[in-house]
């Protein structure tokens, strides 16, 4: 999992808190905890797939384009993650003359996948607005 995806779901979520669904990214920044850089990279990915829009000039910033009700962890993660729970390397070799070594790879990919589909049911059973509703809670 990248940290990409906890950042846009945060921004998200902070988006679909504010009355008027706009802030700058300096202001998402700095609920999120990060350097505003960082959130404009995140918030140029959300902008590409339509969960926000941007607006130029003093007053300016990100605006929620979605209903954050609909908006399920799934569809960021597809947006953001997806294949970050699978290892850029697997052990094994299948050259090699041994049962486990020229399988593991094969079969580790599979694991992987396995669990990457049951977190994207996961969170496909979660919208931005549960997270908000979550966050309320709390308070």
């Amino acid at each position: 999992m990248n940290s990409e995806f906890t950042i846009a779901v945060h921004s998200l979520v902070y988006l679909a808190y504010l009355p008027e669904r706009m802030a700058s990214s300096d202001l998402i920044a700095e609920n999120v905890g990060t350097h505003s850089a960082r959130i404009r990279k995140v918030m140029s990915g959300l902008r590409r797939s339509g969960y926000v829009d941007t607006r130029e000039g003093s007053g300016g910033g990100y605006r929620l384009t979605i209903d954050p009700g609909v908006v399920t962890l799934a569809d960021i993660y597809r947006v953001m993650a997806q294949g970050s729970l699978i290892p850029s390397w697997c052990s094994g070799n299948p050259e090699m003359d041994c049962v486990v070594g020229s399988n593991m790879n094969q079969v580790m990919f599979g694991i992987f996948c396995k669990a990457e589909k049951q977190l994207e049911d996961h969170f496909n059973a979660i919208t931005i607005q549960d997270v908000l509703n979550q966050i309320h809670a709390c308070g």
